[in-house]
C-alpha cells in the first residue's frame, strides 16, 4: 500500500458538542495513518467558527486543521461540498462530530483503494450509548436510526450500494466525476432528521463511473456517542417517518426499482427475521423481546408512511433537492500561514470539478467471491433504512 493522503472532514453547528468535537478532532490526529488535514465546517455558527478559530489557531502554520464556515445553504451536504471544494488530499473521508475513530481508521480505508476501481470506502459504525446500554426494547436491525452499522449485513469487506455518511471516505476525483452531495435533502441541524444523501451521491457516483466499486470495510471502526433524547422511542418515530421521506426523493431521481433494492432485501429477509427473534425471546421470557418485534413492526410501518407522503409530495412539486459540481478552490500552501478560521468566501480561482451525470443506480447482485480476496470483495446491499 502506498502512503495515501486523506483531507478528514467533521461538519459541526452547535457548541453543544464542543466535547465531543475535541474528542472527534483528537481522534483524527492519533490515526496511525497520519491526516494530510482536518476540516472543521461550521454550519451558519459564527460563535462556533470563532471559537474553534481560537481553539485550534496553534494548528495554522502546518494547515494540519482548518475551521471553514458553510458556504452553501444551511445543511450538512452544503457542509460536506464546502469541505471537498477546498481539500487538498486525494482522498476525502468524513467524521461525525460526535464520533471518535479507532486509532487504524484511516489505514483500513487506505487498503480499500489498492484497487483502482473502488472509488468509495466506508466503515463499521458502532452506538455508544449515553444510557450505558441499548434500550432493551431497541432492535439491532435498526441502529441506523442513531447513524450506525445495523444488524443485517455482513462481516468484512463488502461490495455495497452506498456508503453511509458519518464513517465514509471518496476518492477526491469521485466529486469531479458526479458532482458533490445533493442539498435539499439530508440533515439540517436539529431539524426533521432527513437523510439519504449518501445514498443518492453513491447511485450517481456509479452511474458518472461504470465499473466503480463502493466497499465497506467493517476494521474501519468509528464509535457514534448516542444521546439521551435519541434512546427513545418518540425519536425513533420520527427518524424512521423522514427516512421514508427521504427514500421517496431519491426513489424519485433514480426511479424506485434501482433506489429501493437494497430496502427490499432488508425488508424481506432481514426484518422478519428480527421479528422472529423479538417473538421467540418473548416466549422464552426474556426481557425486550416484545418490544424489539413490536419496534421493528412500527419501524416498517413509519418508513412506509413516510416514503408514501414523500412520493406524493414529489410527485406535485417535480422533486426536492439540487446537484450542483463542485468547484476546487486553491487554497495556500501550509507555510504560507493561512489564518485558522477560514470564512469560506468566494474562490481565487476554481477549476470546475465536471457537471454532475444524471442519477442510475448500481447494480445489487451478489459476488461469489470471498470478502478477504483483493480486487474482488463480495457484494452486500448497504441502505440507510428500511
Amino acid at each position: 500500500m502506498t502512503h495515501r493522503h486523506f483531507s478528514v472532514v467533521i461538519c459541526v453547528y452547535t457548541e453543544d458538542r464542543w466535547e465531543d468535537i475535541l474528542a472527534a478532532v483528537s481522534s483524527v490526529r492519533a490515526q496511525s495513518l497520519p491526516a494530510l488535514e482536518t476540516l472543521l465546517v461550521v454550519d451558519h455558527n459564527e460563535r462556533l467558527r470563532e471559537r474553534l478559530g481560537r481553539e485550534f489557531g496553534r494548528y495554522a502554520p502546518s494547515g494540519e486543521v482548518r475551521v471553514l464556515a458553510n458556504a452553501g445553504p444551511r445543511g450538512l451536504s452544503a457542509g460536506r461540498n464546502t469541505a471537498i471544494a477546498v481539500a487538498r488530499g486525494e482522498f476525502v473521508a468524513f467524521l461525525d462530530d460526535d464520533a471518535v475513530a479507532e486509532r487504524d481508521w484511516l489505514r483500513h480505508f487506505a487498503q480499500g483503494y489498492d484497487d483502482p476501481r473502488v472509488m468509495a470506502v466506508g466503515g463499521r459504525t458502532l452506538p455508544v450509548w449515553s444510557s450505558g446500554r441499548r434500550p432493551g426494547w431497541f432492535p439491532e436491525e435498526f441502529d441506523w436510526i442513531v447513524g450506525c452499522t445495523y444488524r443485517g449485513l455482513p462481516p468484512g469487506r463488502v461490495e455495497v450500494r452506498n456508503v453511509l455518511g458519518g464513517n465514509a471516505s471518496f476518492r477526491r476525483s469521485a466529486f469531479d466525476a458526479a458532482g458533490g452531495f445533493a442539498t435539499g435533502i439530508g440533515r439540517d441541524g436539529d431539524k426533521r432528521p432527513l437523510g439519504c444523501e449518501e445514498t443518492e451521491l453513491c447511485i450517481r457516483l456509479s452511474r458518472a463511473l461504470p465499473g466503480s466499486v463502493l466497499l465497506i470495510d467493517d476494521r474501519a471502526v468509528i464509535h457514534h456517542r448516542v444521546p439521551a433524547a435519541r434512546e427513545r422511542f418518540g425519536y425513533f418515530r420520527t427518524r424512521a417517518y423522514a427516512e421514508g421521506l427521504s427514500k421517496a426523493l431519491v426513489a424519485r431521481s433514480v426511479g424506485a426499482d434501482k433506489g429501493l433494492e437494497s430496502e427490499r432485501r432488508y425488508t424481506t429477509r432481514v426484518l422478519p427475521a428480527g421479528v422472529a427473534r423479538g417473538v421467540r425471546d418473548a416466549v422464552l421470557g426474556r426481557a425486550g423481546g416484545a418490544g424489539r418485534a413490536g419496534a421493528i413492526v412500527a419501524g416498517v410501518a413509519l418508513a412506509a408512511g413516510g416514503y408514501l407522503v414523500g412520493a406524493a409530495r414529489a410527485a406535485r412539486s417535480g422533486g426536492g433537492f439540487t446537484v450542483a459540481p463542485i468547484e476546487r478552490v486553491r487554497t495556500p500552501r501550509p507555510d504560507a500561514g493561512p489564518a485558522p478560521s477560514e470564512p469560506a468566501g468566494t474562490p481565487a480561482s476554481p477549476e470546475p470539478a465536471g457537471a454532475p451525470a444524471g442519477p442510475e443506480p448500481a447494480g445489487e447482485s451478489a459476488s461469489a467471491e470471498p470478502a478477504g480476496k483483493a480486487g474482488h470483495p463480495e457484494r452486500a446491499e448497504e441502505g440507510e433504512a428500511a
